[in-house]
């Protein structure tokens, strides 16, 4: 029995349920409408299951059914479980981008909770944007919740090759594109590299944020490493729907778990995994929900001293999720990092990070690494500065080539995705291995929204010299299960004004990733007379959502969330009036 320090005359649902009033009355009468009796609700917390699920999410296809056993769980210990449906933010479908809908997420979720006669939460996501999405809403709410994470699809496979989504999508497209190829067996790779239900199986965005909101101690120990087709998965539903209930009666709201020492795990984890470069956006966003003010510089100098120890694709060379949890799941690998965690940081477990990593092992020592013995010396990302990106901007170094990580070459620059594909398409283009390759306004007002073009594909004229990699710079994001020299996230974007807007064809770019520097070989004195002649482009949009999101969308090294719903913003929303 879990020690309780809130009474049932004391919860949410209670104020809604339990008075002898006449709105009251009306809860009651509508509840039981629905075939409800009062043992149902009677001192019993009321847990909101917020479920991304829906016809169209290839990621959450299993979560009709693992509702089922969250709701199980929930009546186990004594709760009554009412489900939420939430949008559900399928990466592969939602256009321009699921990053425009983030903050609606976010949004919704808060809002949700707080409009409800709930309790405490069970989160259910997993698909990139819906981890993010919605811990910052049930962060800003507060109430007690407890994440599930939707867990990795089984690896891909075709012809006897084990198959990557995301990142052998990539390579293999290059292959098709340079003629390497046939349709029939493009066609192959199509079937086989998705196999089951549940997101990337990559060390994509997807098992990023997961494995993330585990550092942060949001899920029970080991979850975010189970594959979403594994019985495993289905106990782990259950467990989250008795433990949210737990919660609720510990009063163990996110504020207690969500601490300094915790975020700062979890940039810890994140690039010891090999992780997305979109991390450092909702790392930053998710923290400062929390009233934690993480900043670029500090998710590169933990980086600077966090090798990369989990050997899986793209960063890694050979593993996917399914061998990450049988060689012993995101525990083992912290077990392996403890001496770089605080592990006494609190958990939705009620126990301590260290409590929950104590029995952990690593059973295969090739896809878990030792600190002695890393994938790569420092950690998956670094963050570069300079003329062209004095707020910053992100590169993957340990997923590109090695001769591109100190580089100089000329520009060439397209302003929109459409003269960006007529460039990558021109076989008889007079490029080079130097030359940089630009994407501009396509950043999070740009985009807008801030899409997944930072994936530059190798352009056919250099794809058809045997060329893979070069050296690709934008204001966009790029999938986490993507490779290459591709500088990411530039800001301010070019949409604003920011820099990037004011390179031209021809100017040099000079990266140097050790020393962390991006700068465009011109003078202060050109820059200058650059600007003053810059004109801002044309309002994305005239009506509706597009509207609020470009007033009030921050940029990627703010976390690109929405000015007035951070902790600064204003006072603490009230409670729902009920009468």
């Amino acid at each position: 029995m879990t020690d309780r320090k809130k009474t049932y005359e004391e919860l949410r649902s209670a104020r809604w349920m339990a008075p002898d009033d006449f709105r009251s009355f009306g809860h009651r009468s509508r509840i039981m409408q629905m075939g409800y009796a009062p043992e149902d609700w009677e001192g019993r917390p009321v847990i909101a299951i917020l479920n991304t699920w829906s016809d169209i999410q290839p990621c959450h296809a299993h979560f009709k059914d693992r509702v089922e056993w969250v709701k199980r769980g929930i009546l186990q210990e004594g709760g009554l479980p009412i489900e939420l449906p939430t949008l559900s933010l399928s990466e592969n479908f939602v256009k321009p981008t699921t990053m425009l809908y983030r903050n609606m997420l976010a949004m919704e979720t808060e809002e949700l909770l707080r409009s409800h006669p709930v309790d405490g939460a069970v989160l259910m996501g997993g698909c990139d944007k819906t981890t993010p999405g919605l811990v910052m809403g049930a962060v800003s709410m507060g109430l007690p919740f407890i994440f599930l994470p939707a867990g990795p699809m089984l690896r891909g496979n075709y012809a006897g090759q084990v198959l990557g989504s995301g990142t052998d999508s990539f390579k293999y497209w290059d292959e098709r594109r340079a003629g390497t190829i046939t349709k029939e067996e493009w066609q192959g790779v199509e079937g086989g590299i998705a196999r089951s239900y549940g997101h990337c199986m990559t060390m994509g965005t997807a098992s990023t944020m997961t494995a993330i909101a585990e550092a942060l101690g949001l899920t029970l120990p080991g979850a975010s490493s189970i594959p979403a087709a594994d019985s495993n998965h289905q106990r782990m539903a259950a467990a989250c729907g008795r433990r949210a209930v737990e919660m609720v009666w510990e009063d163990l709201t996110p504020d207690r778990i969500l601490t300094e020492a915790a975020v700062t795990n979890a940039v810890t984890v994140a690039m010891a995994t090999g992780c997305s470069t979109n991390a450092i956006i909702h790392l930053i966003a998710m923290a400062r929900r929390a009233g934690i003010p993480l900043e670029l510089d500090d998710l590169d100098r933990i980086g600077r001293a966090t090798p990369v120890i989990a050997n899986v694709r793209p960063t890694g060379k050979g593993y996917l999720m399914e061998d990450f949890f049988y060689a012993g799941g995101l525990r083992a690998l912290m077990k392996n990092l403890a001496e770089k965690l605080d592990t006494s940081a609190l958990t939705v477990s009620g126990r301590t990070l260290g409590e929950g990593i104590e029995t952990a092992k690593v059973f295969n020592d090739d896809v878990i690494r030792p600190l002695d013995n890393p994938v790569y010396h420092e950690g998956s990302l670094a963050v570069l500065r300079g003329n062209l990106a004095p707020d910053g901007a992100v590169i993957k170094p340990a997923a590109c080539a090695p001769e591109y990580r100190v580089h100089a070459g000329p520009a060439l620059v397209a302003d929109s995705y459409d003269e960006l594909k007529a460039i990558i398409n021109d076989e008889d283009h007079p490029m080079t291995p130097d030359t940089v390759l630009v994407l501009r306004n396509a950043g999070p007002q740009g985009g807008p929204g801030m899409p997944e073009w930072g994936m530059i594909p190798m352009p056919k004229a250099l794809l058809k010299k045997g060329y893979r990699d070069m050296v690709r710079m934008s204001d966009a994001r790029m999938s986490g299960t993507s490779y290459g020299a591709c500088i990411l996230h530039v800001a301010p974007e070019a949409y604003v004004g920011g820099p990037l807007a004011l390179l031209r064809n021809g100017d040099i770019v000079e990266l140097d990733v050790p020393n962390r520097t991006l700068n465009m070989r011109v003078s202060d004195q050109e820059i200058a007379a650059r600007r003053a002649a810059w004109q801002p482009p044309e309002p994305r949009y005239g009506r509706g959502y597009g509207v609020m999101f470009s007033k009030h969308i921050m940029q990627a090294n703010e976390g690109c969330d929405f000015d007035f719903l951070l902790t600064e913003a204003g006072p603490k929303v009230p409670e729902p009036a009920i009468n």
